[in-house]
């Protein structure tokens, strides 16, 4: 009778356990998912949405397929701030785009979390050409799907370290 009890209290005792586990769990992704809207507020607010947003520049957008030739003026004139901060920045700026959605677990695998980020990008890239908010070039395509890919990367190394630095005793 007793030893029925021991294993029916176990057994109660770690359904709390995974319950508890479960809650926690929930409540990190509710804090990531708010920090991630955030994100993608301020994302859309410099790529798209910026101050000289109006409806009256309606698809007057500028495209530019030729890859990197906007750069090559800044060499030229020896503008590497300007470069590292328009380059860099497409790279940067898609990172925790990438991170949110490998390390979330909404997207498995750096490639399908890449090609959502290409999907992304190119929504972005859009609706600067619809709005008139900025050139939409290929290379911010490139530039910001790459940043995905490196933010999948990057999550998918942080958590085999979580996991590997848990199997230590």
């Amino acid at each position: 009778m007793e030893v029925k009890w021991d294993k029916n209290m176990r057994q109660y005792l770690d359904s709390e356990k995974q319950l508890r586990r479960r809650r926690e769990k929930t409540n990190k992704n509710i804090v990531y998912s708010a920090i991630f809207f955030i994100y993608l507020a301020v994302l859309l607010r410099i790529t798209v949405f910026r101050s000289d947003f109006t409806i009256d520049h309606l698809w007057s957008g500028t495209i530019n397929l030729s890859l990197f030739q906007s750069y090559l003026p800044l060499i030229q004139d020896h503008n590497w701030m300007r470069i590292v901060y328009l380059f860099g920045g497409n790279i940067v700026w898609f990172v925790p785009f990438g991170m949110y959605l490998w390390g979330t677990g909404k997207i498995i695998g750096s490639c399908k979390t890449a090609l959502a980020g290409l999907a992304f990008s190119f929504a972005i890239e859009f609706f600067q050409y619809v709005f008139g908010t900025g050139i939409s070039e290929l290379d911010d395509l490139i530039l910001n799907t790459f940043g995905v890919w490196l933010g999948a990367v990057l999550a998918g190394f942080l958590k085999k370290e979580k996991k590997a630095r848990k199997k230590q005793p």
